[in-house]
């Protein structure tokens, strides 16, 4: 099934239950109020949940329009939210274009840092900021909703704890990030508001396409109307998301709800070299900091810049037949003036 968060005007929205082909959206008001809801319940949610979507689909449910342009992020703000670096190749070609060597251990041990959750953006939402020279970047992603999972979990445990699957654009100031890390307390003025796909969907829907562990599709990644990434999410994805769940809970437990994202999706070239533009025929890139690093690797410097204002970029996964299955995080870079 396909659950989405409408506005109705409150912090949490309103919870709705969206047709395969996200035409067509019921009310899942009678069910639960919030996504959070039926997450906090999910074993006895859930059902009637995926009752009120076949209805839909078999026309038996009555049903309006689905406008992705009123949808939150299917969770507007979550108790955890905690992104991985899945993609290793990332994390080497960021250390390649410092001549800085990769420890080993990042090869078998996941890097996560604990992102802002008290307010996501809505994926059609302005990413508002005051300075374009805060280097301003998308990273898009996949994410996994999980429910509770004890300290300590094992994979199979984690696996078993995964309800539903969305993308996301994690935005990131890279202008900030060398300074904050320098600091040696991570990110958090680099890592502002994330925004999520305008549907979050169960594992079911993705098919074959979903391993139990990886989504094997590409991930689109548009600027400014030009193709910038076509990446595939179940490609170069050194540890699948079970593995990084079970890493979040090593030592606390993860409650019903908490969002762990993989990091930005990248691929290497079929022949092992850092991937190629989308123009050139390769699979090109999921951030404009992956851009930059093979500019600065092969030119000796970064001519990219970072989103500027007016900017846009699309984020979307199609399934095997090109329908979108998550709809489209679609965002314009807009000048922050302040709080009115």
């Amino acid at each position: 099934m396909k659950l989405a968060t409408l506005d109705n005007g409150t912090r949490d929205g309103r919870l709705v239950v969206v047709s395969r082909d996200l035409a067509r959206y019921a009310a899942a008001e009678k069910i639960a109020p919030t996504l959070q809801a039926a997450l906090d319940d999910w074993a006895a949610k859930a059902p009637a949940l995926a009752d009120l979507a076949r209805a839909i689909e078999s026309s038996e449910a009555p049903t309006e329009a689905f406008d992705q342009n009123r949808a939150l992020s299917p969770l507007p703000r979550a108790y955890q939210w905690a992104d991985g670096s899945a993609y290793v190749n990332h994390v080497e070609l960021v250390r390649k274009a410092r001549n800085a060597e990769m420890p080993a251990t990042f090869w078998t041990d996941p890097l996560m840092y604990q992102g802002g959750s008290d307010n996501f953006l809505a994926p059609r939402a302005p990413i508002r900021m005051a300075d374009e020279a805060w280097g301003i970047d998308m990273e898009a992603e996949v994410a996994v909703v999980v429910d509770d999972v004890p300290m300590g979990a094992t994979i199979e445990q984690a696996k078993a704890a995964i309800r539903l699957v969305m993308l996301v654009n994690d935005v990131s100031l890279r202008g900030l990030i060398p300074a904050e890390l320098a600091k040696g307390f991570g990110f958090f003025q680099s890592k502002p508001s994330s925004a999520f796909s305008p549907v979050a969907v169960t594992p079911d829907e993705l098919g074959d396409a979903w391993d139990g562990g990886k989504v094997h599709l590409p991930l689109h990644v548009d600027l400014n109307g030009a193709p910038l990434g076509r990446a595939n999410a179940g490609v170069d994805m050194t540890f699948d998301f079970p593995t990084i769940v079970a890493h979040a809970a090593k030592t606390r437990p993860l409650g019903a709800g908490a969002i762990i994202g993989s990091g930005t999706v990248s691929n290497k070239d079929s022949d092992g070299s850092p991937g190629k533009p989308v123009a050139d025929g390769g699979l090109g890139y999921s951030c404009l900091a992956e851009v930059r690093m093979i500019e600065t690797i092969y030119d000796g410097a970064p001519k990219t810049p970072f989103m500027r204002f007016g900017d846009t970029v699309r984020i979307e996964m199609p399934d095997e037949t090109g329908k979108s299955i998550f709809g489209a995080i679609e965002q314009t870079v807009e000048k922050y003036e302040g709080a009115a």
